[in-house]
């Protein structure tokens, strides 16, 4: 009877042991958070969500802006923790070899499920007959033998070269503009106000589809990607983090999108507004996104997230 009751009591000590370590503050280590982030307005948008989040929570936050080979780099080398704007299938030849090696993780469902990237046209330009990636050849001419891409080494980039390499659609005499998010977007604006031809890489959530009358192409015979450039995009961890900083993996597995929402969480920066400040009032306009994101997730230090969190400017 003795064993049978110091057995019963070793068992409740292990579980008020295991139900205080599950509440407990997470380890010093996770309170640094290494993020990285491409120069994507809609990297940048759910990043800086993140960042609120997290300082909020008592953690310290510190975003590096770098290419996506770079930022996988960096996960596999122990300089950055997480990365939260792998878009698939753009990125995915970039990010395979990592995978491959076990390198990085993918968390298992995405942020963003119905986000899309292939190339598009000025909607004056697709009601003029440009309207597939077959009829980019027929417009070389007004389009000065030219496809405007976005930052040089890009998914996106790569696989624009691949066609013209291979001549697909008969590409094979023009020339990629590579540039980054702003100067793409700047060489379409200019166009349209002047009525002219241009071809570029659009993607959806992105201001972009609001802000511009704009047409996807169509009959890529998924060049840029099946059905059309369908996309989801998918947040990247170091492969143990989860293990290490299970609490902050847990808001990470919250943080899910619209490309609707991400769409006018990107404006304000494009209207260059501080992103932090935007996330902070997108959180206090949308209460049922931070009651939804910080379900079950504690502060740093192991209290209610809900009650907790403080969305005071940083100083």
């Amino acid at each position: 009877m003795k064993r049978l009751i110091s057995c019963c009591l070793l068992a409740l000590t292990g579980t008020t042991f295991i139900a205080n370590s599950a509440s407990a503050a997470e380890a010093a280590t996770c309170q640094n958070v290494r993020l990285g982030v491409v120069n994507w307005t809609d990297v940048m948008a759910t990043s800086a969500m993140t960042q609120v989040l997290l300082d909020g929570l008592g953690y310290k936050t510190k975003q590096t802006s770098a290419s996506q080979q770079i930022i996988f780099a960096g996960i596999r080398d122990q300089r950055l923790d997480m990365f939260l704007g792998y878009w698939d299938p753009l990125m995915t030849q970039t990010i395979t070899p990592f995978v491959k090696q076990n390198q990085v993780r993918i968390l298992p469902e995405p942020s963003l499920k119905d986000a899309r990237a292939t190339l598009a046209v000025p909607t004056y330009l697709a009601d003029k007959g440009l309207k597939t990636f077959a009829d980019i050849a027929k417009f070389k001419k007004e389009l000065g033998g030219k496809i405007y891409g976005i930052e040089p080494g890009s998914g996106a980039n790569t696989q624009i070269k691949e066609m013209i390499a291979k001549n697909q659609f008969g590409l094979g005499d023009f020339q990629l503009v590579e540039s980054g998010e702003a100067g793409m977007l700047s060489a379409v604006t200019r166009a349209v106000n002047r009525n002219e031809a241009i071809v570029f890489f659009g993607w959806a959530p992105h201001p972009m589809n609001v802000n511009q009358k704009m047409t996807y192409l169509t009959g890529s015979d998924n060049a840029l990607g099946p059905n059309e450039g369908e996309a989801k995009v998918w947040t990247v961890t170091a492969p143990d983090y989860a293990q290490r900083c299970p609490n902050v993996d847990k808001l990470l597995t919250n943080l899910s999108f619209t490309a609707e929402d991400e769409s006018r969480m990107m404006q304000p920066l494009l209207d260059h507004k501080d992103a932090l400040e935007s996330a902070r009032q997108w959180l206090k306009d949308h209460p049922q996104d931070l009651k939804r994101w910080l379900a079950g997730v504690k502060t740093f230090d192991g209290k209610d997230a809900a009650e907790n969190l403080k969305l005071s400017s940083n100083p």
